[in-house]
């Protein structure tokens, strides 16, 4: 296989932060609340009415462009996108991001499975898509866009997912050379779990039907404990494959990244690789869980900051929906900032 690095990530995070406090004043008690999983962060941004996943990827896009020329659309071989809540059920986002970059690419992908993990199986998609053609060059888009749509429902702000997620958007850029190379990447499913998480209306309702009822995510305390236990065992245990394949220990790591759907599972996840807390960046607080934009957001808000060094090896790991599917990727970091 050739040679493919991220060269470089970027970011957008919507408007202004939300307090906690917008949930606080609809929430109802309730047990559910009590829940390791549901522990609010301090704040999250949410996408405007009329913004769109587009419009999130073009913004963080300008970032990228700013470093790298104005000729960088027209480098793209590859667009692979993933929205978290499309903005159009029938068409992916990926062609109307090019013609906004005014890119051209010759393979442009939708995927909509990956999850939180979707930006490490991006990166997969996009290496054996060079591995296989003339393509040089891949811009990889995981779009975060249903906190404000979704979780500011009448009846859905009230549940105590609702102060939970965020809005953002993340990219990266891949090139077809070895000056920030993936060392290794391991996407791993595991379709038994598949089932385990549901979008319900609460009611007979199917989510495209008229009527009453509100489209949400469907928690139940079984359910949550089982997504607990097995986002404690995935993300580690595909971390550490990564690891044995290029020869390191998971204490010799220098930067872990992970997706952020809570405090709980950051501090296990960097204990059961044996890493000190400062070596697995967080973003929670700051942003809510951000799903799919969760990696790509956190690299970039480290390398902003220059707390990546170039030649460090950063490992990228995360898991799915219920735990249907986990990634994780090793990159020598040599990211512009």
């Amino acid at each position: 296989m050739p040679q493919v690095s991220l060269v470089d990530v970027a970011s957008y995070l919507p408007g202004e932060p939300v307090p906690t406090d917008y949930f606080t004043q609809y929430s109802r008690s309730e047990r559910m609340a009590k829940n390791v999983m549901f522990r609010s962060p301090t704040g999250r941004h949410h996408i405007a009415r009329d913004e769109t996943a587009v419009d999130m990827a073009e913004r963080a896009f300008a970032a990228l462009r700013e470093r790298h020329g104005d000729g960088l659309a027209a480098e793209l071989d590859i667009i692979i996108t993933h929205t978290q809540l499309p903005d159009n059920p029938v068409l992916g986002a990926g062609p109307e991001l090019a013609r906004r970059l005014g890119a051209r690419p010759a393979h442009v992908l939708d995927v909509h499975n990956g999850g939180c993990a979707a930006f490490v199986h991006m990166m997969s998609l996009a290496r054996m898509i060079m591995a296989t053609s003339a393509a040089k060059t891949a811009l990889v888009v995981a779009a975060q866009n249903c906190a404000g749509p979704v979780f500011t429902q009448p009846e859905i702000r009230k549940l105590a997912q609702a102060p939970v997620p965020g809005d953002g958007c993340g990219i990266g850029l891949l090139r077809k050379d070895d000056s920030a190379p993936i060392l290794d990447i391991d996407c791993r499913t595991y379709p038994e779990f598949a089932g385990d998480m549901d979008f319900s209306t609460n009611g007979p309702r199917k989510y495209w039907e008229p009527g009453e009822g509100q489209g949400c995510v469907s928690f139940t305390e079984s359910k949550i404990t089982k997504v607990f236990a097995r986002g404690n065992r995935l993300v580690p245990e595909v971390a550490l494959a990564v690891c044995e394949h290029i020869g390191v220990k998971g204490r010799d790591i220098d930067t872990l990244v992970t997706n952020q759907p809570n405090r709980l599972f950051l501090r296990n996840w960097h204990d059961a690789l044996e890493l000190p807390a400062e070596r697995h960046p967080d973003t929670f607080d700051q942003c809510g869980n951000l799903f799919a934009a969760g990696i790509p957001v956190t690299l970039d808000v480290e390398n902003r900051a220059g707390r990546l060094r170039n030649g460090s090896v950063v490992l990228l790991s995360a898991f799915a929906h219920a735990g249907d599917f986990a990634g994780a990727a090793a990159i020598r970091w040599g990211a512009a900032r």
